[in-house]
């Protein structure tokens, strides 16, 4: 049997493929420890979560306005 020469649809396996280098990925033998640093989470960035209105510490629920204990204390 013979192959065809050309595929007319896009290979869609590729566009979602995180293992190879066209799109743009990680490159061939790199250290993933070295490049990972930018999506590492950072428990001491202020920016992410919010603090509490009543005892102003951190609330570990992005979007949320009381911390654990005060939300049951408030009921």
């Amino acid at each position: 049997e013979k192959k065809l020469g050309t595929v007319i649809t896009p290979d869609t396996w590729k566009d979602g493929a995180r293992n190879t280098t066209e799109s743009g990925g990680r490159k061939l033998n790199e250290n993933k420890a070295l490049t990972s640093k930018k999506a590492r989470f950072d428990p001491y960035g202020r920016n992410k979560f919010a603090i509490c209105r009543i005892c102003k510490s951190s609330v570990h629920q992005p979007g949320s306005h009381y911390c654990q204990g005060c939300a049951y204390k408030k009921g």
